[in-house]
C-alpha cells in the first residue's frame, strides 16, 4: 500500500511526522510511505535513523505550507505547491492510494473538495468519521468537522457512509444508526434533525435505525453510528478527548498518594494499568479521523499529533485502502436511497 503523508503538517512536523513513517514502515513491510514537504528538512529528519528502510519513505517535495490560522480555499488558490495539495494531486493521479495529514483541517477537507474527481458518485458532501468508546465496542460519529451546514439528505448520507465504516474498518455487523439530538423523543430537536429523522425512518435503513441519540448515551453503545452536523460533533470530540485527558489525570494523582503504601511490584502493575487503561481511549490508538465519501482513503490527524498518533493513522490509512472502502460506500450509497 502505498500512502501519501503530509511531513509539513502538524504543531512539531516534520520530526514526529517522519518518526511516525518510520515506525509505520518498519511494522508493514508492505506499505510505502511518500513524504511529501520540504525535502532538505525531510531528509533530515531521516538521516537520524540510519536503519530507517529508505527505499520504502520516497520524498516528493513541496514548498509551501498552509498554517493553522490560514484560510483554507484562499491559501490552497496563493499557495499552489503547498504540501496537502500536493499530497492530493499523488492519490488523483493514482500515484498512492491513500492520504494523511496533521495539518489543517480546513485545508485538507477544502482541498479535495476542490477536486471534483476524488467525490463519490451521489456524495453531497464528505463527512470526517470518529471513533468513540462505548460498552459495547466502538462507535462511528460523524460528521465531526467536515460540513458544519448540512442539510437533511447529508445526514442520511452519513449514516450510510458510517455503516459502511462501522462494517468494514471496526467490524460491526449491521451496525445500529442513531442521530445526536437534545433529547429523545421523537418531536426533540432543531428542523435539520427532524427532517433528517423523516428521512431514516422511511429508508431501506430504518430497520436499523434506532431514533434519537443523547451525548450522555454514547457510551451505552445502543447504536453504534452517529450522526450529527460537524459543528456539534467537532464540539463533542473534543470535549470528550479533554475528558479522558482530566480524568486520567485526576486518577494518577489520587493514585500517586497511595502507590507509596504497597509493594514495588504491585505499584508499578497497578500504574501499568492505568496508562494502559488511557491508551485504549485516546485518540492517538486511532491516528485521525477518516474522510469519508471520496475515492481513496484519508486521515485527518491532531496537530498535536506525535510518532505513535501518526504511525496509527498509516495503519487505519492501508486498513482503509485494502478494504476499499471508498467503493464499497459507493455501493452502499447506489444501493439505499430514502424514498422519495
Amino acid at each position: 500500500m502505498r500512502i501519501a503523508l503530509d511531513a509539513m503538517g502538524g504543531d512539531d512536523a516534520p520530526g514526529p511526522i517522519v518518526e511516525g513513517a518510520i515506525q509505520a514502515v518498519r511494522a508493514d513491510p508492505a506499505m510505502t510511505v511518500v513524504l511529501v514537504g520540504d525535502q532538505e528538512r525531510i531528509r533530515c529528519e531521516l538521516e537520524k535513523y540510519q536503519d530507517a528502510p529508505r527505499d520504502r519513505l520516497p520524498v516528493v517535495h513541496a514548498s509551501e505550507v498552509i498554517g493553522m490560522d490560514e484560510k483554507p480555499v484562499e491559501a490552497i488558490r496563493r499557495k499552489r505547491d503547498n504540501s496537502i495539495s500536493r499530497s492530493w494531486g499523488l492519490m488523483s493521479s493514482g500515484d498512492v492510494g491513500a492520504v494523511v495529514s496533521a495539518g489543517s483541517t480546513g485545508a485538507m477537507v477544502a482541498s479535495g473538495l476542490l477536486n471534483a474527481k476524488m467525490y463519490l458518485p451521489g456524495v453531497r458532501r464528505p463527512a470526517i468519521a470518529a471513533v468513540w468508546p462505548s460498552r459495547r465496542g466502538p462507535v462511528a460519529l460523524l460528521d465531526v468537522g467536515a460540513n458544519m451546514a448540512p442539510k437533511p439528505e447529508d445526514l442520511y448520507q452519513y449514516g450510510v457512509m458510517g455503516s459502511v465504516y462501522a462494517q468494514y474498518a471496526l467490524g460491526i455487523d449491521e451496525p445500529t444508526v442513531g442521530l445526536l439530538n437534545v433529547g429523545s423523543e421523537d418531536d426533540k430537536g432543531n428542523e435539520l434533525v427532524r427532517e433528517a429523522r423523516a428521512l431514516f425512518l422511511k429508508s431501506p435503513l430504518a430497520s436499523r435505525f434506532v431514533g434519537n441519540v443523547e451525548g450522555r448515551d454514547l457510551y451505552d453503545g445502543h447504536a453504534r453510528v452517529v450522526v450529527c452536523e460537524g459543528f456539534t460533533g467537532n464540539v463533542l470530540l473534543k470535549a470528550g478527548e479533554g475528558a479522558v485527558e482530566f480524568l486520567f489525570g485526576e486518577l494518577r494523582t489520587e493514585m500517586a498518594k497511595y502507590l507509596t503504601l504497597l509493594p514495588p511490584e504491585f505499584a508499578g502493575r497497578l500504574g501499568g494499568g492505568l496508562e494502559g487503561l488511557k491508551a485504549r481511549y485516546e485518540y492517538k490508538e486511532f491516528g485521525g479521523g477518516p474522510l469519508l465519501g471520496i475515492r481513496g482513503a484519508c486521515i485527518i490527524c491532531h496537530g498535536s499529533s506525535d510518532a505513535r498518533a501518526i504511525k496509527n493513522a498509516l495503519r487505519v490509512a492501508a486498513i482503509m485502502g485494502e478494504e476499499r472502502i471508498g467503493q464499497e460506500i459507493e455501493k452502499g450509497l447506489a444501493a439505499i436511497a430514502p424514498a422519495s
